[in-house]
């Protein structure tokens, strides 16, 4: 057993301070995550390394367009979540229980390396919830030089952020809306803390965001608008995908409409460089320059850099933020 980090006694109880939640937990008794248990006044990592999903997945799947475009990377997600989002995409791992198998860090950084990939992405359920696990490899990671990637909704503490900062490469972190109610009624969070992590990673860590935009919840152009605004005060780079919603888990909305999202892309490009679509078959999300709209990755059957020498635009020269 793995004793997990972060944590504090309160009389006989456990209080967890990995996320924003901060579950006091009773003796035989789990976190709202069902990752933590406590056990005879241990906290103990319950899913340490049981693995429920494993594959190797385009870069662009997490999605990252500006990380080592037209790269493959290792993806491995385990159970459960610390938020309760209505529309989950993966609900079958984030609240269900779902066989699982125990692959320790140094057999999937092995993993990574027999199948020629970039790194390792924690992805699929919540890998904040996997924090141990996700400690131990990316230090094992650094060691054999393979990239480090996080898809999470950043929901977690500043003080274990900062620990994860010093391996981890790369961010997408789901900025789920722009308004705390939403976080509240629809997904269990907080907003506040979700934008503290944002705001520490960027400069870091490479980032990129994903909103999945849905129809009369968060898809309020003044809303996306000030989402826009906030991350382009943090950096005007930081790519935002906009993801178009389809029913899920217990939201039955109909899906969101292609025109609203492409209504948004417009607002969000009013102070960010690079904004992409997503779930919309037939967009254009090739990466274009900026300043003088020289294509840059071309994103179709085959993803192309074709845009770049010396990390700058081959046409007019301005640096493009584009890690390789």
């Amino acid at each position: 057993m793995r004793e997990a980090l972060f944590y504090t006694m309160e009389g006989d109880k456990i209080r967890c301070n990995l996320c924003p939640h901060e579950c006091l937990i009773p003796e035989g008794k789990s976190g709202l995550c069902r990752q933590r248990k406590h056990v005879n006044g241990t906290l103990i990592a319950e899913g340490y390394a049981m693995v429920s999903s494993i594959a190797m997945d385009p870069i662009e799947k997490k999605p990252l367009y500006h990380f080592y475009p037209g790269s493959f990377i290792l993806s491995v997600g385990g159970l459960w979540c610390n938020l309760r989002c209505s529309f989950c995409q993966n609900w079958h791992i984030a609240h269900r229980e779902q066989p699982t198998v125990f692959v320790a860090p140094d057999k999937l950084v092995e993993m990574a390396i027999e199948h020629n990939s970039i790194g390792i992405a924690f992805t699929y359920n919540e890998p904040i919830i996997w924090y141990e696990y996700i400690l131990d490899t990316a230090q094992l990671c650094k060691q054999k030089d393979l990239k480090v990637v996080l898809v999470t909704n950043g929901f977690v503490q500043v003080e274990p952020l900062k620990d994860l900062l010093l391996y981890v490469d790369a961010f997408n972190i789901d900025v789920k809306a722009f308004n705390e109610q939403f976080y509240r009624k629809i997904c269990g969070g907080n907003l506040s803390a979700v934008k503290r992590v944002v705001e520490q990673a960027a400069g870091k860590a490479h980032v990129e965001i994903t909103t999945l935009i849905i129809g009369g919840l968060n898809d309020d152009k003044e809303e996306i608008r000030e989402l826009a605004r906030w991350l382009s005060g943090i950096d005007k780079n930081i790519p935002l995908h906009l993801s178009r919603y389809y029913p899920n888990y217990r939201m039955q909305l109909p899906p969101t409409p292609v025109t609203t999202l492409y209504e948004l892309r417009d607002v969000a490009r009013e102070y960010l460089n690079f904004v992409y679509i997503g779930n919309v078959i037939g967009a254009d999300n090739n990466t274009y320059c900026p300043e003088c709209g020289q294509k840059i990755v071309d994103r179709g059957y085959v993803i192309r850099v074709m845009g770049l020498k010396d990390k700058r635009c081959i046409n007019c020269g301005i640096a493009i933020p584009i890690v390789m």
